[in-house]
């Protein structure tokens, strides 16, 4: 594992390096003792796996406030995926900035998202599977969102016309204080 800052602080992505021979690879997803070095992880209370049928699926952008702030970890197993965070730490100097990554099937890389940021991704591909870790159980009074189209966030999606819940969709501008 090749654990890699990103442009946001306290976030990050993980390469990683399969050992490869005639029967195909191995390489090691998760490692607690390597992801504590960077301060990220506590413990994995979920794993969730998502399809998504469209190409152009949004999904979020979702957190959870304190008492259930979580650290996600993201991965796509199959087709890809434009995954997208946004910094909502007001103290932090990248406070409502983004990063965007893709991550597939072909790169299989992990994005890490620390407490303190909403997180969502854009579908590049049909038929597109993630699996995501996370540090806390869902609990719906604690889950907060920011509308995929945000005018304050301003993120630029790779894909037109997107597909997008009516939940996701209904989330207000994010405001701050």
């Amino acid at each position: 594992m090749e654990i890699i800052k990103a442009p946001l602080e306290g976030v990050f992505y993980v390469r990683f390096a399969p050992i490869e021979d005639f029967r195909g690879s191995f390489s090691r997803s998760y490692c607690y003792e390597e992801l504590k070095q960077v301060g990220l992880i506590k413990k994995i209370a979920q794993i969730n796996h998502v399809i998504s049928h469209k190409k152009g699926t949004i999904r979020g952008l979702h957190y959870q406030i304190s008492p259930r702030a979580e650290v996600k970890m993201m991965r796509c197993f199959l087709g890809a995926l434009y995954n997208v965070v946004i910094d909502l730490r007001p103290e932090s100097p990248t406070f409502c900035q983004w990063f965007g990554i893709e991550l597939s099937a072909a790169n299989q890389m992990m994005l890490i998202v620390p407490e303190g940021f909403a997180n969502g991704y854009q579908t590049l591909a049909d038929k597109t599977e993630a699996f995501y870790f996370s540090t806390e159980f869902y609990a719906q009074e604690y889950e907060r969102g920011i509308r995929w189209d945000d005018p304050l966030v301003k993120i630029i999606w790779p894909v037109s016309d997107p597909i997008v819940s009516l939940k996701d969709n209904s989330f207000p501008d994010y405001h701050t204080k």
